[in-house]
C-alpha cells in the first residue's frame, strides 16, 4: 500500500533557528517545554504539541507504574494549554502523543504523560486501534534494539476543525519517527497515519524520514553528522524492523 499526501510536500523555512542535541530543529519563537520524561514544542494556534521527543530503552520497558489517568493542564505552557473540558462530549478520545505505556518506569513520567500538552483529539477507533498497535510495536523495538529515540505528534500544516472553548485543532494525520542509534545497526523509520479507524497493518503506513519531514515540515535529526543524517533519512529498509 502506498500512502500519498498531496499538498503537504514542503519544508519549513524560518529565519532564526535554535538547535538542541536530540531534538528536532526549532525556532526561537517556538514554545519548548521540557519535562523529566519528554520534551515538546507546543503550538498555541492548535493547542497541542507539534512534536514530542523522548528516549525509550530496554530498562524502561520493564516499568510497573500504573496509569494515573490524571488528565490536567500543563503548568509549563506559559500561554495556557488545552483543558480537559475541551474534549467533553466532543466525540474524540484524549489521545496520547508520548503514550502512557512508555512511561511506566517512573511515577513522575506517568504523571507527566497526562498533561494536556501531550494530548491530541483522536478518533476512538484510531486511538484504540492502529495507533495503539503502533505504540506497542515501538515499545517492543525499545526492548529488542536496547535504546531508541522517538518523535511523535500530529501533522499541523493548515487550519482544522476544532473542539472546546480553547479551539483544539482536530488533526487529519499523526506521525511517528523512530531512530535506532545503537551500534552496530543504525536505522530509522517513519510513519504517517490518517486519524481514522483502520484495519491495515502498521507497516503499511511506514515511509522514510525524508517523506515524513516533507509532510510535517519538521527537521527531525539535524544534529546528526550530515552524511549519517542523509543516509538514515533518505531510505529505509522495512526488513530491518520486526513487526511480528
Amino acid at each position: 500500500m502506498t500512502v500519498r499526501f498531496l499538498g503537504f510536500f514542503f519544508f519549513l523555512f524560518l529565519p532564526i533557528f535554535a538547535s538542541d542535541p536530540g531534538l528536532p530543529l526549532y525556532t526561537n519563537n517556538e514554545l519548548i517545554v521540557r519535562h523529566n520524561s519528554f520534551t515538546l514544542s507546543y503550538s498555541e494556534t492548535h493547542e497541542q504539541a507539534r512534536w514530542v521527543a523522548y528516549d525509550l530503552d530496554l530498562d524502561k520497558t520493564y516499568g510497573t507504574v500504573k496509569r494515573t489517568n490524571r488528565f490536567r493542564t500543563d503548568p509549563k505552557v506559559a500561554t495556557g494549554s488545552a483543558e480537559l473540558s475541551d474534549y467533553k462530549s466532543s466525540g474524540y478520545d484524549r489521545g496520547h502523543l508520548a503514550p502512557a505505556g512508555d512511561m511506566k518506569w517512573s511515577l513522575t513520567a506517568m504523571d507527566e504523560s497526562f498533561f494536556m500538552s501531550n494530548i491530541s483529539p483522536q478518533v476512538p477507533g484510531f486511538n484504540r486501534g492502529i495507533w495503539k498497535k503502533l505504540e506497542s510495536t515501538v515499545r517492543k523495538w525499545a526492548g529488542e534494539y536496547k535504546k531508541i529515540y522517538i518523535v511523535t505528534g500530529p501533522v499541523l500544516t493548515k487550519s482544522y476543525p476544532a473542539i472546546g472553548k480553547n479551539n483544539v485543532s482536530v488533526p487529519e494525520f499523526f506521525y511517528k519517527v523512530i531512530l535506532d542509534y545503537q551500534k552496530p545497526e543504525l536505522k530509522a523509520i517513519g510513519f504517517v497515519l490518517p486519524n481514522k479507524k483502520s484495519k491495515n497493518m502498521v507497516q503499511e503506513y511506514s515511509m522514510s524520514i525524508d517523506e515524513v519531514e516533507k509532510i510535517t515540515g519538521i527537521n527531525f535529526f539535524h544534529s546528526l553528522d550530515d552524511a549519517v543524517e542523509d543516509s538514515l533519512e533518505s531510505v529505509y529498509d522495512i526488513g530491518q524492523w520486526s513487526f511480528h
